[in-house]
């Protein structure tokens, strides 16, 4: 946690004793008491019935639960996006060399591995975009790159069910 001391500025809590608490500041780790040193939170806080903690780990908490309860990392959850003649397909790799086995994958395993580099792209773009120290030049000359990896992408979207959700062409 991240506290504000009167003299020594803004720190972080590294350790908390019965009376004492070892903070680290700028000028170096010190040892203070707590009550006495009038120590302040540095961080937004949230009280959630009688809950105490950093808001951005209460923040970090929530987003963490959000994710996962809307399955962003489970096969299952894309399937949803994947048209339905597909459901329960296959895609088959024969290598040239017949000596060589086939390769067989339930589409919707394959389907998962496509939506999750569209979202990853996406976010990518995204943290591109928000970047403060990224100057608009490079903004746009990496904005192309992501422009040019949706364009090798739209092969597959002839597997999405509704239009909106493709790789951009």
């Amino acid at each position: 946690m991240k506290i504000r001391h009167p003299q020594y500025g803004v720190g972080t809590v590294k350790t908390i004793a019965e009376h004492t608490a070892q903070i680290r500041f700028e000028s170096g780790e010190r040892t203070v008491s707590p009550e006495a040193a009038e120590l302040q939170p540095a961080e937004a806080q949230a009280s959630i019935t009688a809950l105490e903690q950093p808001l951005s780990v209460l923040v970090k908490n929530i987003v963490e639960s959000v994710v996962d309860q809307l399955g962003f990392e489970k096969p299952g959850a894309t399937i949803e996006e994947l048209g339905a003649r597909w459901h329960k397909g296959r895609l088959v790799m024969h290598p040239a060399d017949p000596a060589l086995q086939t390769k067989e994958v339930p589409i919707e395993v394959f389907f998962h591995k496509i939506v999750m580099v569209r979202n990853n792209l996406r976010v990518l773009e995204q943290k591109i975009n928000a970047h403060p120290q990224l100057s608009d030049s490079d903004k746009v000359e990496m904005q192309q790159y992501i422009t040019r990896s949706y364009g090798s992408m739209t092969t597959f979207n002839i597997l999405f069910k509704n239009k909106e959700d493709q790789f951009g062409g």
